[in-house]
Formats: structure tokens, sequence, C-alpha cells
């Protein structure tokens, strides 16, 4: 079993090789912390699945060695799982103001605020877990309080950047400046562990104060209602466009349960106390088109959110030709078909689509190349260990780091265990990591039964084939033979003929031997579906026994 000696470990259990589910361990001296414990979205990958976790068993069998879990900042992809590990894990969380308030709700809607420790941790504040010592940074990035962490430890000091962009105008907070920064190089960092996502960026993300001009300028020019879609979480974002409705005399309507979660988290900590009236969506339709800004949720195409709604014509807010929908937002990778879907749908009704791709309405929360030099010059770390990206980022970030002039690059995936000190920093072993599915109410394997059966259900299709049989193993009655997702429909008569032939057949050259008979008959109906369809169904038989 892996137990950190008189050395310092890290191992990620999520969130290298993937953007999403950043799950971070650092062990020393006999005890792990984590950083972060997220999750992220499942795609057509796992069917009738939303959300999927990370697989925590190497901590789970060492939890009595894990002192505590802090949280950079509320992104799903960083505190999204906390709520359905916390209580089980049993140490306690640590957390800014604001993220503390999206966690306790999350705490409290699974029923187990009671039951975890949840400790706020003030901005720039710090705090010990046994030999970790933990000073936070704050950083701009899109969404409130994002704090980086300086770790030290008796082998040399950890900064771990967390979600971060260089930004002076930030609309809303005081992320640290320079000068700080070089303040913490000087002291000597060991290792910078840092977010890969844009790594490939040749220029900087971007302010997120320069958004506004755009967003303005589009409002203005809009000659019916118009509609903006962001991440529910920029509130700085959400603070911009309170304005922009504002200055262009709009009234605003706020569209979506995420959104009004932000919104009043943030207020309960001192954020957005002067965004303008609102209306709820029911009242909308009694004011004139040309007076409504609406901010909704939605912009990746999610099926249940308030713009695919809005878009089908089945939401209370209502748009039609000649309005506007703005696309405050980057499209995430794997999310283009729905967003493309949502456009079409929008534009069979002639109402005009804006994107960053038109005008400046958008910037990116994570770090382009001229961020990141600038970090390495300020940090001065003796070692970058990329993560938050896939591996193409990663081994990107890495190489423009050691061209720049940081000394050492180690690119690890989950599941590796590096050894950061003391000594060469070096891969020195390998964990199992995965993933869990949340199935409803209950997590099981990704890869397990279920999923796969699952999948091969939406793939293949489904035959259930009952019949009964007589004391002389001769069928009763008639085959019961129903099809699920099978593609027979014009020929379904003649189908099931054959099908039931072949069940006959099967009964006939069988007998005596239930199981043999079952699967005999599985097989030989799942042949005639091959040779009708092409497909190889999932084939269910059930066989009854009458007096």
């Amino acid at each position: 079993m892996t137990t950190p000696k008189n050395e310092l470990l890290f191992l990620a259990l999520g969130g290298s090789n993937e953007i999403g589910m950043n799950v971070n361990l650092y062990g020393c001296q006999g005890k792990w912390v984590m950083v972060d414990l997220g999750l992220t979205f499942a795609n057509a990958e796992y069917p009738g699945i939303d959300l999927i976790l990370p697989d925590l068993e190497f901590i789970e069998q060492r939890k009595d060695d894990l002192l505590g879990i802090v949280l950079t900042h509320g992104h799903e992809d960083h505190i999204g799982a906390v709520a359905y590990f916390a209580a089980d894990l049993g140490v306690p969380l640590y957390a800014t103001p604001f993220t503390a308030t999206l966690i306790r709700g999350k705490l409290e809607e699974e029923g187990i605020l009671d039951s975890v420790e949840l400790n706020i941790i003030p901005m720039e504040g710090s705090f010990a877990l046994g030999p970790f010592g933990f000073q936070l940074v704050t950083l701009a990035h899109s969404i409130l309080e994002m704090s980086a962490c300086v770790i030290s430890t008796p082998y040399g000091k950890i900064f771990h950047s967390g979600d971060w962009k260089l930004d002076e105008q930030p609309v809303i907070g005081k992320p640290s400046t320079a000068e700080q920064l070089s303040a913490i190089g000087d002291e000597g960092i060991l290792a910078l562990i840092c977010d890969s996502t844009n790594a490939f960026n040749a220029g900087d993300s971007g302010s997120e104060g320069s958004v506004k001009a755009d967003l303005l300028k589009s409002v203005k020019a809009a000659k019916g209602r118009v509609l903006l879609t962001t991440f529910a979480s920029n509130a700085a974002r959400l603070q911009t466009m309170g304005e922009v409705a504002r200055e262009t005399g709009r009234t605003l309507c706020f569209a979506g349960r995420s959104l009004h979660r932000i919104i009043e988290a943030a207020q309960a900590n001192g954020y957005l106390k002067d965004l303008p009236k609102t209306v709820d969506m029911e009242s909308v339709d009694g004011l004139a088109r040309k007076e409504v800004m609406v901010v909704a949720t939605g912009g990746q195409g999610e099926a249940r959110a308030a713009l695919a709604r809005i878009a089908e014509g089945n939401h209370p807010v209502k748009l039609e030709e000649g309005d506007t929908v703005i696309f405050s937002s980057k499209q995430i990778p794997g999310n283009e078909i729905a967003i493309g879907v949502i456009m079409n749908k929008l534009a069979e009704r002639n109402i005009l689509t804006v994107t960053e791709k038109q005008a400046h309405v958008h910037v990116s929360g994570h770090p382009g190349q001229p961020e990141l030099a600038k970090l390495y010059d300020w940090i001065k770390p003796e070692l970058l260990v990329p993560v938050h990206g896939e591996r193409r980022h990663m081994a990107e970030q890495a190489r423009f780091a050691m061209a720049h002039g940081v000394k050492n690059a180690l690119v690890q995936s989950n599941g590796d265990v590096v050894r950061l000190a003391p000594g060469k920093p070096e891969i020195i072993g390998k964990e199992r990591t995965g993933r869990l599915i949340l199935d409803g109410d209950t997590i099981i394997s990704a890869d397990g039964s279920t999923i796969n059966e699952r999948r091969k259900l939406s793939w293949y299709g489904l035959i259930s084939v009952a019949f009964a049989l007589d004391s002389r193993d001769k069928i009763s009655g008639s085959p019961q033979i129903r099809l699920h997702g099978i593609p027979i429909e014009e020929d379904l008569e003649d189908f099931l003929d054959d099908v039931t032939a072949a069940v006959n057949k099967t009964v006939r050259e069988n007998k005596g031997d239930f199981e043999k008979l079952r699967e005999s008959t599985r097989l030989a109906v799942r042949r005639v579906a091959t040779s009708w369809t092409g497909k190889k169904p999932i084939v269910d038989v059930m066989i009854l026994e009458t007096a």
C-alpha cells in the first residue's frame, strides 16, 4: 500500500488527462490532504446518466490518514462530488465564504449538513493540516473567490494554481498582483501544479471587463426581445449583464434555477448587491418586447435548461421572429451538436443569434501562454506539473514551460504516484483510478454490468420471449414475443412468424434441460434477428412450467 514516508508525494485521482473531475492528493509523513473533489458530466457514452464521479477507492482505503479536503473554488468540476463522498470520508472541508455557501447547499440537499464539518476560511486566509500549511492566494477566474493554494511542507512549497487567469478588470473581486505573486516566488517554490486548459492559446484569455462594450452594443442593436445565455456561475458576467440591462432601459429577468442559486449565494456574501430590479418569468410577456432582457441557462445545449425549452416554445419566456439570443459563452468541446440543435431551432423561427465569433461577448477563465509565462516568471518553480487538461494540453504546457526557462516539467496521469521531493522528481508507482456514475440515487461503476447492458440496449435493442411448457415439455399456447428498439416495422408480422418458428423448433430439439433450452432459444432468436436486420440484439427468454 502506498503510504507517504519522509517524502512529498502527488497523486491525481481525477483531472489529469481530462478536463473535469478534479481530485488531487498530496502525501507527506504518513498523511494525505485532498485539494478539490469534483465531478464531470456524462455524454452519450453513458445512456441515462447525467453525472460521473471519481472512484476514490485509493483514499477511501486510507481515510484514517486523510486530514482534510481543501476546495479552491465553486465550479462543479472542483466541488461537485463533495456531497456524495464527504460524509463517508469523514474529514473536514475548507473553503472561502462564497464557495462554502455553494457547498452548504449541496450538503443540505443530501441531508448530511450536520454530519460534515465545513470550515470557512477568509480570503487570503491560512491554516494547517498536520505537516501541511495552507495559504490561500486569490486569482481571477470565471467564478467568485477562486483561491490558489501555497502548500508548505517539510520538503518544500507547492503552488497549486486551481483554475485561473490574469485580469486587470475582473469586474468583481481583487486578484493577487504581480508583486504579491513575485513575493511568493521569492520564498522558493518547489513545484507549480498548474491549469493546462488553454495551453495552446498564443494569446491571453482577455479581461472580464472588456466584454461589456460589445454586450452593450449587441443589446442596443436588438430590435425585439433579447435573451443572453452564459455560464450561471460567472457572477461577474451577471453583474455586467445587469449593468447592460440598466443602461439600455430593459427590465431584467433571470430564467434558470442555477442562476438564482448563484445569485443568492453571491448576495449572501456581499456580491451582486446592485443588480437592477428584476421580474419573474411569468411577468415577461406583460412587457413590451424591446423593454425586456432575459438571462437564461442552457448555453451548452443542455436539454432541460431554460434556453432549450425556450427554443422549443414550451417555457414561460417566449421568443418570436425578430428577437435576439446572445451566447455570452464558448462552446465546451463535445457540446457543439447540442448547441447547434438549439441555434437551428432559433434560426427556423428567424430569431437572430450572436456568438463570440461575431462579437466580443465572452472571455475565457483559463490562462493562455502569455499568462502562463508571467506566472512562471513570478513563481519561479523548480518543477512544473501540468494538470486540468487532456494529455495534449498538459504535454503542450510542459513543452512551453521548459522553453520559457522552467527547470523541469513532469507530465503525469491520473493514478501516477509522483515523488516531488526529496531527490529528482519522478513517477514511482501507479494506483488504480476510475469513474463511478450516479444512476438515479445509486452510485455504481462506470464500466460495470449495469451500464454495459444499458449501452447494448441502446445500440442493439431488446427482444423478450416468453413461453410455457406443459408436462411433456411441449409449448402450451403460443410464444409471447415483444420487440424494443428492433428495426422491424412494415414486416413485423413476417418477422414474428420466423421468430415463433425458431422458438418452436428449438423446443422440439431440446428436452429436459431448462438452462440449455433457454440459451439455445436465445441464440436461435438472435440468429433470426441478425438475418433480418444485421444487428445482434439482447434476447431475454423466460420459460414457465405448467402443471
